[in-house]
């Protein structure tokens, strides 16, 4: 989210001893045991987890990846032994950079040199994620699903990257091509901030949707192979980007808006289009957007502080004092696994079992829902759902095999397109120069 901002045979162990993050209780259930089953054929594949960026901005060793050792239990949320702990089998790093061209990243560490942009620091990030991914044998990269299905059968954890925000692109078609060939196998169209070719959620509707040039793009990521995620997008862009693509798409970390209506959130009438495109949502663990009752104090602090900034609009620190005394009377609620299970249920209710998966957003996030502090955690959400009556067929396309189909179908399309289509010479300046601004 950031800022608005069977497992191989080499896991197989009795529950104990795959995870010790699994309670006493937890290994004498069935359901654990089922899903434990289920996950040591089938593991995960996360959607988004920005543990990249979480290296970038580390207080001690910033981008520093030789000190940011996994193989230690980290400050953060990931590590390697509780991503073996939690049976993830494959992972989209995210390699977010901040959307917002006033942020801090975007500002000179020398008084010499000039200020970075957008495509410096995206750069950057794809150093430190590849970097990561090179330094430790239980990461595997991969570039195709096929890549991910044999990381898996030897035990590895394949290694894809998700460029988060279309404005690292820069409006520049050779760009996306670049940051694919670097290995960034999808691109979420926006961050949270509007593009010249796109709209985001959380920001002001320019577009009602796509311009010509942002479908060009679209079209441009089917002929790569790369997957077109509508995260993080307005419901417009989401609907332009349907009508768009030939190829399924994905929201790598997305909720159902219709049980929390937050904009990061995917409204029914997108849901009820993805097994037409054959689509997959996959379900965050983002407080925020699981929870109701999170999504309330959300709002309450905002009016809270709004109100206390116009009472003492020169006053920092009475802004601070007041917005500290409502908190100490509001306690800020907690969202469960039982949640966020809702959402992946209402998710199959409307699109269907093929189209729901998981995209945690691990150390992308500040908070967490109780009982999904880390990447050890994956059990718990399965066997909750086990309880609910899920197959085991139905978790095994839950944890990677939805993502992997969609992966696939990606790349059927773009052999076919790169038969008939050559590579893009579009520019925004011909293709929306009819657009007024």
């Amino acid at each position: 989210m950031r800022r608005p901002v069977a497992l191989p045979a080499f896991f197989v162990f009795t529950a104990a001893a795959i995870s010790p993050s699994v309670t006493r209780a937890q290994a004498t259930d069935p359901n654990m045991a089922r899903a434990l089953k289920v996950l040591r054929a089938a593991p995960v594949m996360d959607g988004h987890n920005d543990l990249p960026w979480r290296i970038r901005e580390d207080s001690v060793h910033p981008m520093d990846v030789e000190a940011y050792d996994l193989r230690k239990k980290t400050p953060g949320m990931t590590d390697l032994g509780r991503l073996k702990q939690g049976h993830v089998g494959a992972q989209f790093w995210s390699i977010y950079i901040p959307g917002e061209p006033t942020d801090p990243a975007y500002k000179s560490k020398g008084a010499v040199a000039s200020t970075p942009g957008y495509a410096r620091v995206q750069l950057e990030q794809i150093d430190i994620a590849r970097r990561m991914i090179a330094k430790y044998p239980e990461l595997q990269s991969a570039s195709t699903a096929a890549d991910v299905r044999a990381a898996m059968k030897n035990g590895k954890i394949g290694s894809m990257m998700g460029l988060e925000g279309g404005h690292a692109i820069e409006n520049s078609l050779s760009l996306l091509r670049e940051y694919y060939d670097m290995g960034a196998r999808y691109m979420t169209l926006t961050h949270n901030v509007t593009l010249d070719w796109a709209d985001a959620a959380l920001d002001s509707v320019k577009h009602h949707g796509l311009t010509p040039f942002g479908r060009e793009v679209v079209h441009e990521m089917n002929r790569l192979g790369m997957l077109v995620d509508l995260s993080h997008v307005s419901p417009g862009t989401m609907s332009s980007a349907l009508d768009a693509t030939q190829a399924p798409v994905i929201f790598s970390h997305s909720a159902s808006r219709e049980l929390v209506d937050h904009p990061r959130n995917v409204p029914d009438s997108i849901l009820a289009r993805l097994p037409k495109n054959g689509g997959v949502v996959m379900v965050p663990f983002v407080n925020v957007f699981v929870s109701s009752a999170v999504k309330a104090d959300d709002d309450s602090l905002a009016a809270t502080t709004a109100a206390a900034t116009k009472r003492h609009p020169n006053d920092a620190a009475a802004v601070k004092a007041e917005v500290a005394a409502w908190r100490a009377k509001h306690p800020r609620p907690t969202a469960s696994i039982s949640q966020v299970a809702d959402h992946i249920e209402h998710i199959r209710k409307i699109a269907g079992v093929d189209h729901v998966g998981i995209g945690s957003d691990f150390d992308g996030i500040t908070e967490n829902v109780v009982g999904l502090e880390d990447v050890s955690k994956y059990p718990a959400l399965f066997a909750e759902l086990a309880r609910r009556g899920w197959t085991d067929a139905d978790l095994a396309k839950l944890s990677n095999g939805n993502v992997l189909r969609v992966l696939a179908e990606a790349e059927k399309v773009s052999a076919r397109l790169k038969k008939t289509t050559k590579p893009s010479n579009a520019t925004i300046e011909e293709l929306d120069r009819k657009i007024v601004p």
